[in-house]
């Protein structure tokens, strides 16, 4: 059985609360858990008005103890902005709450603008540090050293999984050589997928897992129908093209043309960076979703999918469900 989960980056629907759109990742959480999925993700992201998952550790939490089974943790934590001795400490606090339930994924990427990245880690020098925070992060979370100046506690002893994110062959070289899983994020820059996934495989050392661990990125917008699907998906594809303006905003309503919002360049260009994906009726999801399992190889499958409609929602991941589950 191939392991399937849900990505979620809390969108907030127009018209909606930050309320509503917290409540409804609760909502879907504890839907993904019935349903058999085995980890729920929260993703970092800032100063955005349709996102409301920037506090990540805080969603997590609040996610974890509104459900009982289900793994849950960060796709991911946007490490530049943070310092590890926090991050260890808030995933330590976590894990020690929640024991066996919490991940922690690490991407390099602000997740933002450059202004807000400056306002979230004021006073940090510029410099690309992020290999020595992975390695700085994992030790904090290692096993306890009583010698050692600065400790994470909570963090120390707890073992927080760590999964490398990311889009290129940097993250893909940087998991290989530490020993990390690693999830590559397909589902909005798939350009480098093949070759990245190519270098990880080849150039893994045992470190935190003995073999790769490969996780794909998957858009998911499944429905009675292949139209209604399509309908579905045209709420992200508005979303991505106001983001690639500047102009993000809340989740936009469907459209059922796309060109009475968008000149057909922004639509071809949102086409091809969210082209990893599965739209459809379940049998053409089945199929699409097996022609990238068969690409690829994933030892992870995560969904994710940004959608107007909370219920369309839910029965989306309710159809992935079942679909993941015959592939399995």
């Amino acid at each position: 059985m191939i392991p399937y989960s849900i990505l979620d980056l809390s969108p907030i629907p127009a018209g909606a609360s930050v309320a509503e759109a917290l409540a409804n990742s609760v909502s879907l959480a504890r839907h993904a858990e019935a349903l058999g999925y085995h980890r729920y993700w929260l993703a970092e992201h800032h100063n955005s008005t349709g996102i409301a998952s920037a506090a990540t550790a805080v969603v997590i939490g609040h996610v974890a103890g509104q459900t009982h089974s289900i793994r849950v943790g960060s796709g991911g934590i946007m490490l530049p902005n943070h310092s590890p001795l926090q991050v260890a400490e808030a995933f330590g606090t976590l894990a020690t709450l929640y024991p066996g339930r919490i991940d922690l994924g690490v991407g390099r990427a602000p997740g933002t603008d450059q202004r807000t990245a400056q306002a979230l880690r004021r006073g940090m020098s510029g410099a690309d540090r992020f290999p020595e925070d992975v390695v700085e992060l994992m030790g904090y979370l290692g096993e306890a050293d009583p010698e050692a100046p600065v400790r994470a506690v909570p963090g120390q002893g707890t073992h927080v999984p760590v999964w490398m994110l990311g889009s290129s062959l940097f993250g893909a070289q940087l998991a290989a050589y530490l020993g990390l899983p690693y999830a590559f994020a397909s589902h909005f820059a798939p350009d480098m997928l093949g070759e990245a996934l190519e270098a990880y495989r080849a150039r893994f050392r045992p470190g935190v897992t003995a073999a790769p661990r490969f996780m794909l990125a998957v858009n998911l917008f499944a429905a009675e129908t292949d139209a209604e699907a399509h309908l579905l998906r045209s709420s992200m594809l508005q979303s991505f093209i106001n983001l690639r303006r500047g102009t993000a905003g809340p989740l936009p309503p469907p459209c059922a043309d796309l060109t009475t919002v968008a000149n057909r360049a922004e639509i071809a260009m949102a086409e091809r960076a969210l082209r990893v994906a599965a739209v459809g009726s379940p049998a053409t999801v089945e199929a699409q979703l097996r022609s990238w399992i068969d690409t690829y190889r994933p030892d992870e499958v995560i969904l994710t999918g940004h959608i107007f409609d909370h219920h369309a929602r839910l029965r989306s991941f309710e159809i992935g469900a079942g679909v993941m589950a015959r592939i399995g």
